[in-house]
């Protein structure tokens, strides 16, 4: 995410403007390791660290942390990290960054007016966890909030292209002998048909599972509500993609037919949310398989959305269907994601530090703005707020000049 303060929608002086950029904020970054076993991503990787402690910051780590990718200690320490044994040190940090949300745990660990960042899952997040936030004036952004000067979220984009090329790799791992499937070859061979693979969803992660089932000479169909994102996918890929709108008629025969089934909707800040029905998947042939990679967002599918429930298995048989539900698909190449993640903090915080810190960033940048759902305690953000039914004040009213 850039910082332009020469922009002409800027709603601050220029002199008062550069006067901020040369308070270079000293700020201190804590990165503690994620409980999780699924989890291995990391927020920053050694290269990154270094980048971030020349622009003047702190980076404190919870030992062990970078093992999950293949990172030591000592390589961190390197590269100007501070090693710290305990949890507790790393979240008396002034920037917390996380993968997963903050537990009721993380919380109460942390000093008042403390900033977090990490994924929104709102399904982990819970009243008791806002309201520990609210009573210590937490402020709380999440990446798939955060906008750039697209109007995306870089984090999103670059989470979503390693999840949907990564979906097909798994797709094709589930379909053989070796993994329980039915011993199909995930393509096409002379004298063979080819695989049959649906896609729920045009974005970013809709076309790069797309690209992949062509690139292995398989058979793809593309289904989403939103002409434009269908239309610039058929452009992308070619013609060998059949394009439909959530049809269903049309998706029950295709559903039929199909060998698996990749559910990659958006339902982030969205308004109107799509849900393949037990229905379709009751027709589906079985052994056939579901991979749904938005989890983390409730899930595509009716069967998935049970998934979310505490203790209930990531992979299971439905219907005949064996369904993957993991929250991240990108976690299984967690150094690759972790490396693109890292790749975007790099600029985010660069930026910030020359801007003057959190706040002063937030003024200037309505992109980083609208990563907060909650500010100084403060519920901000509307799709989070309805979510639990709480109040939302427009983050305006606490920046100046914003």
């Amino acid at each position: 995410m850039m910082y332009d303060s020469h922009r002409s929608t800027s709603f601050v002086v220029r002199e008062l403007l550069q006067k901020v950029e040369k308070q270079r904020a000293s700020l201190v970054i804590g990165i503690p390791r994620e409980d999780h076993k699924h989890e291995k991503r990391v927020p920053l990787t050694p290269e990154t660290v270094s980048l971030l402690v020349e622009s003047g910051y702190r980076v404190l780590l919870e030992a062990g942390t970078g093992m999950t990718i293949n990172y030591t200690d000592s390589y961190y320490a390197e590269s100007g990290a501070e090693i710290v044994e305990t949890p507790e040190e790393v979240f008396q940090a002034d920037l917390i960054l996380k993968i997963l949300p903050p537990t009721l745990e993380e919380v109460s660990m942390m000093r008042p007016r403390a900033t977090v960042f990490s994924f929104l899952h709102i399904h982990k997040l819970s009243l008791s966890l806002l309201e520990l936030m609210s009573e210590k004036k937490i402020n709380a952004l999440a990446y798939e909030l955060l906008y750039d000067n697209t109007g995306v979220s870089p984090f999103v984009t670059s989470i979503s292209e390693i999840e949907g090329t990564y979906s097909i790799t798994l797709a094709a791992e589930l379909l053989s002998n070796a993994h329980g499937g039915k011993g199909i070859l995930l393509g096409g061979i002379p004298g063979i048909s080819p695989t049959e693979v649906v896609v729920i969803g045009a974005g970013v992660a809709g076309t790069m599972a797309a690209r992949a089932v062509l690139a292995m000479g398989a058979s793809v169909k593309v289904f989403d509500n939103d002409v434009v994102k269908l239309r610039t996918i058929r452009h992308e890929l070619g013609n060998l993609v059949f394009t439909s709108t959530l049809q269903p008629n049309v998706l029950r025969n295709v559903f039929r037919s199909a060998d698996v089934v990749i559910g990659a909707m958006q339902y982030i800040n969205k308004t109107h949310f799509y849900r393949i029905s037990n229905d379709l998947i009751r027709e589906m042939k079985q052994g056939a398989v579901i991979i749904d990679v938005r989890m983390a967002q409730g899930g595509c599918f009716e069967t998935t959305m049970e998934a979310c429930l505490p203790g209930h298995p990531a992979v299971f048989e439905k219907f005949g269907v064996l369904h993957f539900c993991e929250m991240s698909l990108s976690s299984r190449v967690a150094r690759t994601a972790s490396i693109a993640l890292s790749n975007i903090f790099v600029s985010l915080f660069s930026t910030m530090a020359d801007c003057g810190g959190t706040d002063h960033f937030a003024r200037f940048d309505r992109g980083f703005a609208a990563g907060f759902y909650l500010y100084s305690g403060k519920m901000v953000n509307r799709y989070v707020g309805n979510h639990f039914n709480i109040p939302v004040t427009d983050i305006g009213l606490f920046l100046p000049g914003y």
